[in-house]
Order: C-alpha cells, then sequence, then structure tokens
C-alpha cells in the first residue's frame, strides 16, 4: 500500500485546525468561568454585587457594606421613584445580584421586577420597621397627621389607605436606623465572610443617625407653630415624631392633583395655624405649592424627601440634607 506524503500546506491546515480548537476551548473556558462569577453575586474584584431600588437605600447598603460591596441605584438621580420602569438591563441586574435592598409600597415596577427575579437574597425595607398610616385622603381631602383619626372617625367606611401604609421611613431618623440594623443582617447572609464589618459599620450609622435625631429633637423646640405645608405627604413619621403637623397640597403621590375643596382646606389652615411658609421638593412639579404660596402671600422654601440626590439638593448625601431640613423647619415654625 502506497501511503501519500503529507504536503506542507496540510500539514499547516491541521497546525491552524488544531490551534483554533485550542483557542475556542479556552473562550469556552473563559466563558464558563465568566458565567461562573455573574452567578454568585460578586464582581471580578470579589466585591457583594448589591441592587438597591433609590437613594436611601443606595446610600444605606454602600454605608453599611463599605469597601465589601458595588452598589448600583434602579433609580437614577433626578427621577421621580415613585413611577419608575425598569429597563431590561435593569431587571436582569436584579438576577445577578448578590442582595438587592427595596422598599414594598413605593414603586410597583420594582415590586413587580422583584417578584420575578430569581435573587437569593432579597431584603425588603417595610418589614424592618412598622409601617404607619399618614396622609390618608378621604372623600377627596387630604388630612395631615395630626387630624387622621379624627377624619377617619367622621368619615367612617370611606377610607382610601396607601396599600401597606406610608412607606416613607427614612426621614424619621430613629426608623432609619432599625432598618440600617436589618440591611446589615441581609448584607451578612449574602457575604457571611464580612458579617463583623457590616454589623460594625451598621452600628457606626446607628449612632450618628441617634445624633441626627437629638438635633431634631433640641432644634424644633420652642416654635411658634406646629403646622407646615409640604408639596406631598411624604413627611408623616419625622412630623409623628416630633410632635408637628403635616399638611400635604398632594398625597403620598406626589404626582396627584389636589381638589379644589382640598385648596380651599390649605387656605384655612394657614391662617389658622399661622404658617408662614410653603414648602416645595427638588424632584416634583412646584407648581400647585408655588401658586398656593403666591395666593396666600407666603413664602417657599425647599423641604426635600429625600428620594434622590441631584445638583439642586441642598447637600451631598443623606445627613447634609437632613439637616437643611431641619433649619428650614426651624425657620419655618419660627423656633427660638
Amino acid at each position: 500500500m502506497n501511503v501519500r506524503p503529507t504536503s506542507p500546506r496540510s500539514a499547516r491546515s491541521a497546525r491552524i485546525t488544531t490551534g483554533a480548537i485550542a483557542a475556542l476551548a479556552a473562550l469556552g473556558l473563559l466563558s464558563l468561568t465568566a458565567c461562573s462569577s455573574e452567578t454568585d453575586g460578586k464582581n471580578s474584584e470579589g466585591k457583594l454585587k448589591v441592587v438597591a431600588s433609590f437613594y436611601p437605600l443606595e446610600f444605606l447598603a454602600k454605608e453599611i457594606g463599605g469597601d465589601h460591596v458595588s452598589v448600583s441605584a434602579l433609580t437614577k438621580p433626578g427621577v421621580e421613584p415613585h413611577d419608575l420602569e425598569l429597563t431590561p438591563k435593569q431587571t436582569a441586574s436584579l438576577d445577578e445580584a448578590g442582595a438587592v435592598v427595596y422598599l414594598k409600597g413605593l414603586q410597583p415596577g420594582v415590586d413587580k421586577a422583584i417578584k420575578q427575579s430569581s435573587a437569593k437574597h432579597v431584603v425588603d425595607a417595610a418589614s424592618l420597621t412598622e409601617l404607619e398610616e399618614h396622609g390618608d385622603e378621604v372623600d377627596g381631602h387630604q388630612h395631615g397627621s395630626e387630624d387622621k383619626h379624627a377624619a377617619e372617625d367622621e368619615h367612617e367606611g370611606h377610607e382610601h389607605k396607601h396599600e401597606g401604609g406610608d412607606p416613607h421611613i427614612w426621614l424619621d431618623p430613629v426608623k432609619y436606623a432599625e432598618v440600617a440594623k436589618g440591611v446589615a443582617k441581609a448584607l451578612a447572609e449574602a457575604d457571611p465572610d464580612h458579617k463583623a464589618d457590616f454589623e460594625k459599620n451598621a452600628e457606626a450609622l446607628a449612632h450618628k443617625l441617634d445624633g441626627l435625631h437629638k438635633k431634631f429633637e433640641t432644634g424644633l423646640k420652642n416654635r411658634a407653630s406646629d403646622t407646615f405645608i409640604s408639596t406631598h405627604a411624604a413627611f408623616g413619621y419625622l412630623a409623628e415624631r416630633y410632635g408637628l403637623t403635616e399638611e400635604a397640597v398632594n398625597g403620598l403621590d406626589p404626582e396627584s392633583e389636589p381638589s379644589a375643596a382640598r385648596m380651599k382646606e390649605l387656605h384655612e389652615v394657614a391662617e389658622k395655624h399661622h404658617v408662614s411658609t410653603i414648602f416645595f421638593e427638588t424632584l416634583a412639579d412646584p407648581k400647585t405649592a408655588k401658586t398656593l404660596a403666591s395666593d396666600l402671600k407666603l413664602k417657599t422654601d425647599v423641604l426635600d424627601p429625600l428620594e434622590g440626590i441631584t445638583d439642586k439638593s441642598k447637600g451631598d448625601d443623606y445627613f447634609e440634607v437632613m439637616e437643611s431640613n431641619l433649619a428650614a423647619l426651624r425657620k419655618a415654625l419660627g423656633t427660638k
């Protein structure tokens, strides 16, 4: 039998084919490794990937997680969070995350996406403290925290409450500290190796929040009025904590429109309680609040619900903006 010698071209082709197969195999191995790193909830640097639904929870995750986490927020700066619609990429990030922190009842789009995701470590901030009812809408009228129960008695059977209670827990430093400890526990479950650091950071944050609470407690004493008017009913917890009454132009939803009866009622509230200032906020349309202030010949100022930090925010983080809020309230309520 005659065996034909292999030509140089054939040998070279064989080497190329073998090299190509080896390269493809290497790429396959790399691909499997990449998939593995994407599904273990950590980034290429070994940091726990945390997805937070909006700024107050992003702030907690960063403060508590420190150098051990990589945090991304679903709500970008300047976007009003209540009506957020997620992109496919954002939805996919939930499945890749090592931990997800959100607040059920605030963002329906986020609630739906999380329910459909396969994220293993999910913490609902609303479950970490007790929710209450504020800013109820009764027969088309918005009522502040002080007269809520009277309104319910008067219109029994006609209440319309925000499902799950008022979600704005971060505006009460005491409740926010409770949430911080719960977030630390959730991060520790997702990344047990750094449990001690998460707990230490949460304790330090709780200490700072206690200091902020004491500043509000002391700073709001000896005031001329207890009542303030805001754009939407975000400050019910803060009002209740410090003995104030919030009267809101809109309800818990900042995009809702007040009725003519509500606007008339606010005129009466402003006169009766010697309100000096109508507060508006950075992310919601201030038109109605400014119109009310113009009609009543009152001043306007910013009371920030801290749903996001932008260039217009009076501070670069949670603590700076809250201290700005305290200064604005002190001025409006005539503290000495």
